[in-house]
């Protein structure tokens, strides 16, 4: 898809994990509270990087 940055739903099924949907603009919220980490803090680090 060439992004950079994507949010990537999953589901575990039987034959292993499966890709729902791919978001160009994808919410941190779950991902976040799950984990403990500051993700949006890492996709900005990302950005500054690579940007240019």
């Amino acid at each position: 898809m060439g992004l950079g940055v994507a949010g990537v739903d999953m589901l575990q099924s039987a034959r292993g994990p499966l890709i729902l949907e791919v978001n160009s603009s994808p919410g941190l919220e779950g991902i976040e509270s799950a984990t403990g980490k500051d993700i949006a803090k890492s996709i900005i680090r990302y950005v500054e990087r690579n940007a240019g």
